[in-house]
């Protein structure tokens, strides 16, 4: 009787053991689906800087893409002309359209930039958004054509050119390591469709590189987005002339602009 009894308590025994192995596996399930889920979700693109610029190279071909030692310190622009449809007015600009004024200054102003510098041009026009030019030290009569090809017939995409600018400097910095100068310079006569995306694009420009930010604001008030004195450089043309000594500015305070890559 008492071997009987001694069986049945072990099998009471195992089995209250086993109860208490499923309900605690069952304690623990919810707590792996709610784990997965978090480890899982893709990373911000905030979180994705790595607080150095350039951002290092990341395979082979990258590094064969690296010019000879000699052209690390060259100068690079690139240029943002504003084809949006205000720019067919004539205000502050004589008898001609401002887009033309602008037209011819930016010419006078390609052909004044340093020979070995890297020249590049960004547009939105009726032809639509487009890099026109990428960055390189090609001939700046094609330059200048491109610029002499727009038609204004478009909203103000500013944001989105500025963005664009800043992939374009920052693939020609992993090129030169660094080194050099880098312009972004801005030709427009209205404010952006979304100002204060225009903002946090160019506190993000400022905050990453040392990207130096020129302006010309033509025939607009001093009052724009990219208008932040002290960060950026803004200068307010209210005629041809105005315009044309804006944009030499701009290549005179490049001279002066000796520790670009302390930012």
């Amino acid at each position: 009787m008492k071997k009987i009894l001694c069986l049945f308590g072990l099998a009471l025994f195992f089995l209250n053991a086993c109860s208490d192995d499923n309900q605690q596996r069952k304690a623990a399930a919810p707590q792996k689906k709610q784990v997965a889920p978090q480890q899982q979700a893709p990373t911000p693109l905030e979180q994705k800087h790595t607080g150095i610029w350039p951002p290092p190279l990341e395979n082979e071909q990258d590094q064969e893409n690296i010019l000879p030692a000699d052209q690390w310190t060259r100068k690079n622009y690139v240029m943002i002309f504003d084809g949006s449809g205000s720019m067919a007015d004539q205000r502050c600009s004589g008898n001609k359209t401002k887009v033309s004024v602008a037209q011819e200054a930016v010419a006078d102003w390609a052909q004044s930039v340093p020979e070995d510098a890297h020249l590049g041009l960004i547009v939105f026009d009726q032809k639509g958004f487009a890099v026109r030019q990428q960055l390189d030290q090609g001939d700046r009569q094609t330059f200048v054509q491109q610029v002499q090809t727009v038609v204004p017939g478009s909203t103000t995409p500013l944001t989105q050119a500025v963005q664009a600018a800043y992939e374009l400097l920052t693939d020609q910095a992993r090129r030169q390591l660094g080194y050099g100068e880098y312009h972004m310079v801005i030709v427009t006569d209205g404010a952006a469709n979304l100002p204060e995306e225009l903002t946090r694009a160019v506190n993000a420009v400022l905050a990453r590189s040392p990207i130096l930010i020129s302006t010309i604001g033509f025939c607009i008030a001093t009052t724009h987005s990219l208008n932040q004195p002290g960060r950026t450089i803004y200068k307010a043309a209210d005629n041809p002339e105005a315009l044309r000594q804006g944009l030499q500015d701009i290549l005179a305070e490049s001279e002066s602009f000796d520790d670009v890559t302390d930012f």
